[in-house]
């Protein structure tokens, strides 16, 4: 499945498992509670998506772009900014 174009899909619901969507792209798309489980999404495109209720569990999201932003970098930052708030003793 890697590399490939989902546009204007309704795939509420879906659980995708142990697959690869690497390279993949979403665009107009409705993933309204899926599930993605030990899934490859390395530089995988989400754009203009219904994600609401999305739940992804043990997946590569290296690359991974979500409306343009960098999810791995976006958690990466987030990681980084909870751990600078914690004193060392």
């Amino acid at each position: 499945m890697a590399g490939q174009s989902f546009e204007s899909e309704i795939m509420s619901e879906a659980f995708f498992r142990d697959c690869s969507l690497a390279r993949s792209t979403f665009d107009d798309a409705d993933l309204s509670e899926c599930v993605f489980s030990n899934v490859n999404l390395r530089d995988a495109r989400f754009t203009d998506v219904n994600l609401a209720g999305v739940s992804i569990y043990d997946a590569n999201i290296e690359g991974l772009t979500i409306l343009g932003h960098d999810v791995a970098a976006l958690i990466r930052a987030e990681l980084a900014r909870s751990d600078s708030g914690r004193s060392v003793r």
